[in-house]
């Protein structure tokens, strides 16, 4: 999917745009228990329940592709054989009206997650008549009819007891302890949409913290291979980095590299190019080639990238890299630097000790009072 198709089906979930008509789930306790079943009618509740019960849902189509959105490929024999893609395609042609489909789900769900408390699962299926634009501009007639499903595990915080004020006597009046639904913690679309058409062959999995990934999750229910978490994903290239280049990871080398993949990211945004951007080996050896770093140690660096995230690997420069962030830590000294002004900051040796030295272009503040350097 690209980030065009996902803002799509984003804008679908307001109550005068979706073909929602009721959401299901569960809800488990901290024993993995189902203490009760959930079918929630959209068109009869409220407005303000109907809203905030589509934003959750919408919430598992946050972030960015890459990051905490992952797309799932399957294989031919998965899609005609494996048990997991089996039930989400009986699931969605049930219109999630089948019990004991439910049920199944539900339950393979819970043992695939270890969360503390409370939570629920909640289920929707949306069906999105696709219509393209003709040659006159005018909208033509629908060429696609694509039916889907949107899976949210969402954790239950206990809101304390609390007073509130009511202006119809003007006092005030306890409010009893109650279960406030969170935003998910996980959960996916299933299937993909790819070129504005149904693909069974995809599906999207979410996870809102970039350090986790939930792999006996995505492996049950949605027979996805574990993917190294994001935050995993920055930690282990930056060990390829350093081990590999040894002496010639240097600040300078370092700066570099994070200037060109920044400027990666900027021209790929203004070409509003749909496909996400991807960092491979490759893209990584060029950078390094043009640093001046020796051969042998480049080609050091890509056997090590294709060990810890495989071969032919297509990383997300967000999860290697934090853009808009330049920081310099030592032991003692933790130093922020504007990206744009990355180039202050060099290292010296000096009489045998080494020091990080930062060109003043401006005023200094210490705790906020101005101070002048002699």
């Amino acid at each position: 999917m690209t980030e065009r198709e996902l803002r799509e089906i984003k804008r679908r979930f307001r109550p005068d745009k979706s073909n929602i008509a009721r959401i299901v789930g569960c809800f488990v306790n901290s024993n993995k228990e189902i203490v009760a079943r959930i079918s929630q009618s959209i068109d009869l509740a409220e407005t303000a329940v109907s809203e905030k019960l589509l934003a959750v849902m919408k919430k598992t189509l946050s972030g960015s592709l890459g990051t905490n959105l992952t797309e799932v490929s399957y294989s031919t024999k998965q899609v005609t054989e494996s048990e997991e893609h089996k039930l989400l395609m009986e699931l969605r042609k049930s219109s999630l009206r089948d019990t004991d489909l439910l049920e199944r789900f539900y339950r393979k769900a819970i043992d695939s997650l270890d969360f503390e408390g409370n939570y629920v699962i909640l289920l929707a299926n949306d069906i999105y008549d696709v219509f393209k634009g003709s040659s006159d501009g005018l909208s033509a007639d629908s060429t696609e009819s694509f039916s889907y499903l949107i899976c949210a595990v969402c954790p239950l915080k206990n809101a304390p007891e609390a007073i509130s004020f009511k202006e119809s006597d003007n006092l005030f009046h306890t409010v009893s302890n109650s279960c406030l639904l969170s935003a998910p913690e996980l959960g996916f679309m299933f299937p993909a949409f790819d070129d504005r058409r149904t693909n069974i062959y995809g599906a999207l999995y979410y996870v809102r913290s970039i350090a986790e990934s939930y792999d006996a999750f995505a492996e049950n229910m949605l027979a996805a291979e574990p993917k190294m978490p994001p935050k995993m994903q920055k930690a282990t290239f930056n060990g390829c980095l350093a081990d590999s280049l040894g002496e010639e990871c240097s600040l300078e080398v370092v700066k570099s590299v994070h200037a060109q993949i920044s400027e990666m990211i900027e021209v790929h945004k203004e070409s509003k190019e749909p496909a996400p951007l991807a960092i491979t080996k490759s893209t990584v050896k060029e950078i390094l080639s043009g640093c001046g770093i020796a051969e042998e140690k480049i080609e050091k660096l890509g056997d090590s990238i294709d060990e810890s995230f495989g071969k032919n690997a297509e990383l997300a420069p967000k999860n290697l890299f934090s853009v808009n962030k330049f920081n310099l830590t030592l032991p003692e000294v933790s130093i922020k630097v504007d990206p744009e002004h990355k180039d202050l900051v060099t290292t010296q040796v000096i009489n045998g000790e080494k020091y990080l030295m930062i060109r003043v272009t401006g005023g200094v503040e210490v705790n906020g009072i101005n101070v002048e350097i002699e």
